[in-house]
């Protein structure tokens, strides 16, 4: 492996050490509660992104269903908690677990398509899913399930005087995304998933197991995103299918790695730092007039920089290109 390469490396992870560390005592400058709650989400797009290029980005299969394993993350630690008093960590394992192992089977069919058909079957599954659920009596149904905030406990991962605990754990939780895909950037899986990303055929006549590197980055993206969502779950303190399984969800843990940069290690971090404090300052300055003027404002933001920078913003930083080949 060349000296560029793990320059490279130990530079990001430098950076990423850095970064972190201005995150950790960002807080102690800002008091503003709302400001508070605009850094907690964006540190959990930012990892849930992180989570959705694992397979959109270096896997290449785009997929717009992700709500559905954010739903299911959600629902289960919620469900847990509240019917049979499970502690939200064994949640956060559980729904994590629980989608991947469906990531797995919808991967089986799913996976044999390809372009925009495959685009289309994540589309259709996070619906029914959403569908599902709206219609399921046990897990609230459309009312949804409201999670009872019993004082503040680290145990029961509830607090009700500050948000810096729920902005700690985030912060924690976006660099552990990251770090994990740092990781998996250079072993055979991610060799593997640029290489069936490049060109399938091409791959799979080097020895590439490309179905199987397909599953594999399913599981692991879907994980991640279960775990954020049972972490959205326990910061609002209620969930409903319209507030944790819809369209939407899927495409704003998207969009911050197609604005960054679509397969790169930084791209979702870049994008979600600029994404979701315009969502939500967009929301909150110009939403009320209810004529839809911050929908107008933020996808013309969104059009703009796509236009500007098809690759992404984070080819403003760099004159390389973003991915890294297999090694000779």
């Amino acid at each position: 492996m060349d000296q560029a390469h793990l320059k490279r490396r130990r530079r990001d992870l430098i950076l990423a050490f850095l970064l972190a560390a201005a995150a950790a005592c960002a807080p102690l400058f800002v008091k503003d509660v709302y400001v508070q709650n605009i850094m907690v989400l964006t540190l959990m797009y930012a990892a849930l992104s992180q989570a959705w290029n694992i397979l959109g980005g270096y896997c290449g299969q785009i997929s717009l269903g992700h709500a559905l394993y954010f739903g299911l993350g959600a629902y289960t630690t919620a469900l847990l908690f509240t019917k049979l008093g499970v502690l939200p960590w064994f949640g956060m394992i559980g729904g994590g677990l629980i989608s991947a192992v469906i990531a797995l089977a919808l991967g089986y069919p799913t996976f044999r398509l390809r372009g925009h058909y495959f685009v289309i079957a994540t589309i259709v599954i996070a619906e029914i899913g959403f569908l599902l659920f709206h219609n399921w009596d046990w897990a609230g149904a459309a009312l949804g399930i409201d999670i009872m905030v019993r004082g503040d406990s680290w145990a029961k991962f509830q607090f009700t005087r500050s948000k810096l605990p729920y902005y700690y754990f985030a912060l924690v939780f976006c660099c552990l995304a990251w770090l994990i895909t740092w990781w998996l950037e250079d072993t055979k899986w991610g060799y593997w998933w640029r290489a069936v990303k490049d060109n399938p055929e091409a791959a799979e006549s080097l020895g590439v197991v490309v179905f199987n590197s397909k599953m594999g980055a399913a599981a692991v993206s879907a994980f991640l995103t279960a775990v954020g969502g049972s972490f959205y779950a326990m910061f609002v303190s209620y969930i409903d299918p319209e507030s944790v399984m819809t369209f939407q969800f899927s495409l704003l843990m998207a969009l911050p790695a197609v604005l960054g940069g679509i397969g790169t290690l930084w791209g979702p971090v870049l994008g979600a730092a600029i994404l979701i404090p315009l969502t939500e300052l967009t929301r909150s300055f110009v939403g009320g007039s209810g004529r839809g003027v911050d929908l107008i404002l933020y996808g013309s933001v969104i059009v703009l920089i796509s236009l500007a920078r098809p690759e992404g913003l984070l080819g403003l930083f760099s004159r390389k290109p973003a991915s890294k080949g297999a090694p000779q």
